[in-house]
C-alpha cells in the first residue's frame, strides 16, 4: 500500500473549498474524484486496491495498494521468472538486487508502465485533459509525493488523516 499526495501547481486552489469542515467539491474536484475512480476500473489487471482518498482545494490524497499481478512478479532479462516478488520493488517495478545488471544494455530501471508511476501519470492525464475543457490554466505540480505503508498502524493513521483533512483544513500545511 502507498499513501500519495498530489497537488496542482503553485497550491492553486481548483477543487472547491472547506465549509465547516466539509470538502464541497466544485465542478473541477468532481472530476478529479471521477477519474481517481476510473483508475481502478482501467486497470484490472494490476490488482489494484483502493484505499481512502480526498480531493481537498489544492491537492488530493490517496491509499493505493498495488496487489501481486504479473507486472510485478517477473523480471524478463531473457530469464524467466527471474526477480521474483520479494527482489521487486512494485512501486517502480524494478528489481532490487544487483542481477539487473547481467551485461545487458536494457534500462536499469525496467519498463515504466504498469506501476505507480504510471498510474499517478494516467491519473494526471485524464484529469487535466477534462479539467481544461473548463479551465485551461489547470496544471499539477509536475511530481507527486508517496510513502510505502509498512504495517496496520501506519495505515491506520495515514486513513484518518485522510479522512480528517478536510475538518482540520484551517491548519493544514497545504491551506
Amino acid at each position: 500500500m502507498y499513501y500519495v499526495t498530489i497537488c496542482t501547481k503553485n497550491m492553486k486552489r481548483f477543487f472547491g473549498e472547506v465549509i465547516n469542515g466539509k470538502m464541497v467539491l466544485n465542478e473541477i474536484g468532481e472530476i478529479v474524484q471521477s477519474e481517481w475512480l476510473k483508475t481502478f476500473e482501467m486497470r484490472p489487471d494490476m490488482n489494484l486496491t483502493m484505499g481512502e482518498y480526498v480531493v481537498m482545494p489544492n491537492h488530493f490524497h490517496a491509499i493505493i495498494g498495488i496487489g501481486k499481478n504479473k507486472y510485478n512478479t517477473t523480471w524478463d532479462y531473457g530469464m524467466p521468472n527471474y526477480g521474483q516478488r520479494a527482489d521487486m520493488d512494485a512501486r517502480h517495478c524494478v528489481p532490487t538486487s544487483d542481477k539487473s545488471n547481467q551485461g545487458t544494455s536494457k534500462n536499469q530501471f525496467g519498463p515504466q508502465s504498469k506501476n505507480l508511476g504510471s498510474i499517478i501519470r494516467g491519473f494526471k492525464i485524464g484529469v487535466t485533459k477534462n479539467v481544461r475543457l473548463i479551465n485551461p490554466d489547470f496544471d499539477w505540480h509536475y511530481r507527486f509525493n508517496d510513502r510505502i505503508i509498512r504495517d496496520d498502524q501506519s495505515h491506520h493513521h495515514i486513513s484518518k488523516y485522510i479522512r480528517d483533512n478536510p475538518k482540520n483544513w484551517e491548519g493544514d500545511e497545504f491551506n
